[in-house]
């Protein structure tokens, strides 16, 4: 089966959990010999791999292939559309954690694409940026798919978020194929209810003219039954997976006087970075050895950081700014309690991360990942400051208690593998291929 893929980011180009996702599943495909081409808008990707574009395109014309990529006469993609939730900027460090690095963030430690005939990765348009709203930038995007996957054969098409869902919806119409749409977040997650017009409907159109919807945990799939209108029962729900590293993850941490509580992710009204802040004033009413690292950066960076200031904590509240490759396993290993108080977060993917690196979670009752670590993290209602603190302390002045969540959580991600959630897509497919042909 050949899969068309179509997503914004996918490694080395990655910002966040979604490039994880695509990631793990394409190459987890690759391995079930799935043959998966895919698509997103980044120009510097043309370049980088023309070479594999041009010799590894069975049924097509290797030299109108290299030309349909080289020849198009479009606006460059804007860097907003290839990460359109975010401006990469750089934020503000402060001594300590400056040895941590700063520079485009990725939610994961990620080795680059590896070489493998089953799978091959295209990018659309040339170098630069858009002009203008960001909904015309996603159909100038539509009309370069359109055009640069004439003559492609594919079985199915698998669209990752809504900034791919136009191209997706045309392509599917054009070729015939079933289209599976596969929910990372919605516009709910990400604005709560002063949601943005544009983004919504794209979103509700793309799983009203999928074929089968994918939903990244229950909570997501509440949401797209509730808030889009979609039946129950053309969704399913495909919990992500984490690279599983049968080491000693779980052993005894080296003990050190000043503890630290991490914070990994953008800084955005979702992530609930104020209640984090919140958090750490309350905990050092109560411990002085402990520092709060802020690892990220987004719109809300220079709102946290007044926060921070105002709340008179600049000597134990710490920015790193954007971390990526190695300085992310880092920052999670360097950290006695990892937190993710996000007010709304279909999955969480750094949660399973930070277990991976043996380090006790306490996350948002409102989070995907809380399903599939029922003993492996703490949960708490994003709101309730008293007892985020509660479950922090606990945590830090009690060795045998983390030792416990540490433990209990690396058992429970063993189970969580990309595998198991890429054969679990097929099974999709293969329904989907079965209403269209039916």
């Amino acid at each position: 089966m050949r899969v068309l893929m179509l997503g914004w980011e996918f490694p080395p180009y990655i910002s966040g959990g979604l490039g994880t996702a695509c990631h793990g599943l394409a190459c987890a495909m690759s391995r079930l010999q799935m043959e998966v081409l895919f698509v997103l808008p980044r120009t510097d990707i043309a370049t980088e791999h023309s070479s594999s574009i041009h010799t590894s395109s069975p049924g097509v014309g290797a030299s109108r292939q290299e030309a349909s990529f080289e020849n198009i006469s479009l606006l460059p993609i804007h860097s907003r559309l290839s990460n359109p939730y975010q401006t990469a900027r750089q934020a503000p460090q402060q001594g300590p954690m400056r040895t941590l690095g700063a520079s485009q963030q990725s939610s994961a430690a990620i080795s680059p694409l590896p070489e493998s005939k089953n799978l091959r990765l295209i990018g659309t348009g040339a170098e630069g940026g858009y002009d203008g709203d960001l909904i015309s930038k996603i159909q100038e995007y539509t009309h370069r798919c359109i055009e640069v996957l004439k003559g492609e054969t594919f079985d199915l098409i698998h669209a990752h978020d809504w900034v791919t869902f136009p191209a997706a919806v045309k392509l599917a119409a054009t070729s015939g194929k079933p289209l599976i749409v596969q929910i990372h977040a919605t516009e709910f997650d990400r604005s709560g209810d002063r949601v943005h017009e544009g983004v919504y409907e794209i979103e509700r159109y793309g799983m009203h003219e999928a074929t089968r919807v994918i939903a990244v945990s229950q909570l997501t799939k509440r949401t797209i039954v509730d808030r889009y209108g979609i039946p129950p029962e053309k969704v399913t729900v495909v919990h992500n997976g984490i690279d599983y590293r049968d080491t000693a993850e779980t052993s005894a941490r080296p003990s050190h006087a000043e503890k630290t509580v991490l914070f990994l992710g953008r800084i955005t009204m979702q992530k609930g970075p104020q209640f984090f802040v919140a958090t750490a004033a309350r905990i050092v009413e109560k411990l002085d050895n402990v520092r709060f690292i802020i690892a990220g950066w987004g719109d809300l960076g220079p709102q946290t950081i007044e926060q921070v200031a105002s709340m008179g904590l600049g000597r134990k509240v710490f920015f790193t700014g954007f971390l990526h490759g190695s300085d992310v396993d880092r920052a999670y290993r360097m950290s006695d309690v990892y937190v993710m108080p996000s007010i709304s977060e279909p999955f969480g993917l750094t949660a399973l991360e930070a277990v991976r690196c043996g380090v006790p979670a306490v996350v948002s009752k409102n989070s995907g990942v809380a399903e599939v670590l029922p003993n492996g993290a703490m949960k708490v209602d994003f709101w309730d400051i008293d007892e985020w603190a509660n479950k922090i302390i606990g945590l830090l002045k009690h060795p045998e208690m983390a030792e416990t969540m540490r433990r209990s959580g690396y058992d429970e991600i063993r189970t969580l593998t990309w595998d198991k959630a890429a054969k679990k897509c097929i099974t999709v497919y293969q329904e989907g291929l079965e209403l269209v042909s039916g």
